[in-house]
C-alpha cells in the first residue's frame, strides 16, 4: 500500500528518531554480546570540523567464542580535556549503559599527561577506583616515539631530514621552481634506475655536497635534490623505518593481543626494545612477562607455572583464595593435556588458543587457565580503532554539515561504524522503539 502524501518519513525530526532507534538497538546488541564479562576501555579526544572537543569511547572484550572484540560505543562532546572532565563523561556514559568501573581490566590511551599522568591523569583516577584496570600506553604511539628517538640518534637520518627541509623550502617558494624540480626529479630518477648508478660513492658525494653547502643551498644541491631523496630513502630510511612498518600495521589490528604484540616487539632491534622498556612501569612490565608465558608458540616453550601463579596472585579479586591455591595444579595438568592434544598443534597465537579452547570445551575443564588467557587478551595493544572513529567522524560531520548536533552525529556514527552489528538487529525492536518515541 502506498503511504499518504504526508507520511513519507522524510521530516528531519523523523529521520533523527529513526537513526536514534537504530543506534540504540545496535548499542544494545553490543551490550548483550558483552554481557557481564570484563572489558577494557580505549579512548582519545580530537577536534571536529566545528572546533568542538569530542571524546571517542571504544570497549574491548572477549566474546563467548573466545574472540577479541573492539566495539565503538559513543562519541561524547566534552567541555575540556582535563582528566576530571573526561572521568565525569565516562562515569555518565557507564551509568547510561549499565557498565561498571569494577569490571574494567585495562585502559588504553596515548601518552598525553591528561590521560597517562601518574598522579592526576585519567588512568590514575580510574585506578584509584579499580587497581586492576591496568594502563597500557598505545603500542603504536610508543613505536612512533621510538622511531623518533632512533632517528635522532642516527647522523644519516639527521642528514636526510636536513636535506628534506631544504628541498621543501626551495620547492614551496616558487610555483615555477616547484614544477621544474618535479620534472627534474622524474627524469633523473628514471635515468638512475635505467643505468643502475646507485652506489656508495654516489651516497658519499651527496653527503659531501651537503657539507659544502652548509652556508647556503648550492646549485649542485638544487639540481640533484631528487638524488638525495631517492638515495637516502633507499639506503637509510629503509634500514631504520622499514623494520617497523610491519610491526606498526600488525599492532593496529582490532583483534591484536598483548602477548603477540610483545613477541613482535622482541623481534625488533635492541635500541627499540630499550626505548619500549623505558615506557612501562615496573608493575606493568612484570605482568606482561607473566602473561607472555601463556604464548602457545613452539609447543608452549615459554610456559612457566611459577610466573603464571604470580599473575593469579596479582588479580586477587578475580581469583579467590582457594582458586589461587589450586591454580598451580591446574596449570600443570593443562600443559600436559594440550601438549598431547593434536588439535593444539601449530597454534602460534594467544587469540587462536582461546578460540580453540572454546571449540574443544577445555575452557570448562581448565576454567582458571582460560580466565588467565582472557585477562591477557583484554589488555589493549593500540588505539587504532579509536583513530578510525575520528576518520569516520570527518565523513559524517563535514564543513558543509558542521552544525550537526552531538546526538545526531553519535547515532549516525554508531550505525555507520558498527554496520556489521547493525545488520544483525531485527527490524521489529527498531520499529517498536521508534513507535514509542511519539504518541
Amino acid at each position: 500500500m502506498n503511504p499518504l502524501g504526508n507520511n513519507q518519513m522524510i521530516v528531519p525530526k523523523i529521520q533523527k528518531q529513526l537513526v536514534n532507534a537504530c543506534a540504540v538497538e545496535t548499542t544494545n546488541a553490543i551490550l548483550v554480546d558483552l554481557g557481564d564479562t570484563w572489558f577494557t576501555l580505549l579512548l582519545d579526544e580530537a577536534h571536529d570540523c566545528s572546533v568542538k572537543e569530542q571524546m571517542t569511547v571504544v570497549i574491548r572484550y572477549v566474546n563467548k567464542y573466545g574472540e577479541v572484540i573492539e566495539q565503538f560505543m559513543a562519541v561524547v562532546h566534552v567541555a575540556t580535556t582535563t582528566a576530571a572532565c573526561l572521568k565525569e563523561a565516562i562515569d555518565s556514559l557507564f551509568a547510561k549503559y549499565g557498565l561498571s568501573v569494577a569490571r574494567l581490566r585495562g585502559q588504553g590511551y596515548d601518552g598525553s599527561s591528561n590521560m597517562s599522568g601518574e598522579f592526576n591523569g585519567l588512568k590514575s583516577l580510574i585506578m584509584k577506583e579499580n587497581p586492576y584496570a591496568l594502563y597500557v600506553h598505545c603500542f603504536a604511539h610508543q613505536l612512533q616515539l621510538v622511531v623518533v628517538a632512533v632517528a635522532q640518534a642516527n647522523q644519516y637520518v639527521c642528514d636526510f631530514m636536513w636535506i628534506v627541509g631544504s628541498i621543501v623550502n626551495i620547492s614551496t617558494s616558487s610555483c615555477k621552481r616547484a614544477d621544474k624540480l618535479r620534472q627534474l626529479e622524474h627524469d633523473r630518477k628514471v635515468k638512475l634506475l635505467e643505468r643502475g648508478e646507485i652506489s656508495s660513492e654516489v651516497l658519499q658525494n651527496l653527503i659531501d655536497d651537503r657539507d659544502r653547502s652548509s652556508k647556503g643551498l648550492s646549485r649542485t644541491l638544487v639540481e640533484r635534490m631528487e638524488m638525495y631523496e631517492f638515495v637516502f630513502i633507499l639506503l637509510l630510511m629503509k634500514r631504520i623505518l622499514a623494520i617497523t612498518n610491519h610491526l606498526s600495521t600488525v599492532l593496529q589490528e582490532k583483534d591484536q593481543n598483548i602477548v603477540n604484540a610483545m613477541r613482535l616487539i622482541n623481534n625488533v632491534i635492541n635500541i627499540i626494545l630499550q626505548e619500549m622498556d623505558s615506557r612501562f612501569s615496573e608493575t606493568t612490565t612484570d605482568l606482561l612477562i607473566y602473561m607472555s608465558c601463556l604464548d602457545p608458540r613452539n609447543s608452549f616453550s615459554r610456559f612457566d607455572v611459577q610466573k603464571l601463579v604470580r599473575q593469579a596472585h596479582f588479580y586477587e579479586d578475580d581469583f579467590s583464595w582457594n582458586e589461587r591455591m589450586l591454580v598451580e595444579q591446574e596449570f600443570e595438568t593443562y600443559i600436559d593435556d594440550v601438549k598431547s592434544d593434536e588439535q593444539f598443534e601449530g597454534i602460534s597465537d594467544l587469540g587462536a588458543l582461546a578460540k580453540k579452547m572454546i571449540e574443544t570445551m577445555k575452557n570448562r575443564v581448565f576454567p582458571l587457565v582460560y580466565r588467565m588467557i582472557e585477562l591477557a587478551l583484554l589488555l589493549p595493544v593500540a588505539t587504532a580503532t579509536v583513530e578510525r572513529v575520528f576518520s569516520a567522524m570527518n565523513i559524517v560531520k563535514t564543513d558543509l554539515r558542521n552544525r550537526i548536533g552531538d546526538e545526531w552525529m553519535n547515532d549516525s556514527l554508531v550505525v555507520y561504524i558498527e554496520k556489521v552489528v547493525f545488520n544483525t538487529v531485527d527490524n521489529e525492536p527498531i520499529l517498536q522503539r521508534f513507535h514509542s518515541m511519539e504518541s
